[in-house]
């Protein structure tokens, strides 16, 4: 399966870069499960630019971005900015999960077990490719 390419601003590069020297504390939790295809062998991005937008997570084998939300994602002006960006971004053809900071603070097991759930109807769907197989043994 050949990746998507997406287009991005490149001004926001040096934000993102910034962003993965300053993770939040629910960030951190998340990326050290995810990092280095440690879930089902898959490379996810950190603080990546998509459109004009810098995303928590991203997996391009996946086109999938996780999102970890903290407190002020409670915020009514900031949900309605995370509705519009959201389909933004999904209509690059991108699928997002989104978690609750505390649930990833407390709970990390649970997040990625949903990720990995997400990932299976996924492949079931789409097939695994033979480098991720490769990968996994």
């Amino acid at each position: 399966m050949q990746r998507k390419i997406i287009p991005y601003n490149p001004k926001l590069k040096e934000l993102a870069k910034q962003l993965r020297q300053n993770m939040t504390f629910s960030e951190v939790k998340l990326w050290n499960e995810i990092k280095n295809g440690q879930l089902m062998g898959y490379d996810f991005d950190r603080q990546r630019p998509i459109g004009n937008y810098i995303v928590d997570f991203f997996c391009k084998d996946l086109q999938l971005v996780l999102e970890v939300d903290g407190i002020t994602h409670l915020d009514e002006k900031v949900i309605e900015k995370d509705v519009v960006r959201q389909e933004d971004i999904e209509s690059y053809g991108v699928s997002f999960l989104r978690f609750d900071a505390l649930l990833v603070v407390n709970k990390v097991a649970a997040a990625v077990r949903e990720i990995r759930e997400w990932i299976e109807v996924y492949e079931e769907k789409n097939g695994v490719s033979e480098y991720l197989l490769k990968k996994r043994k």
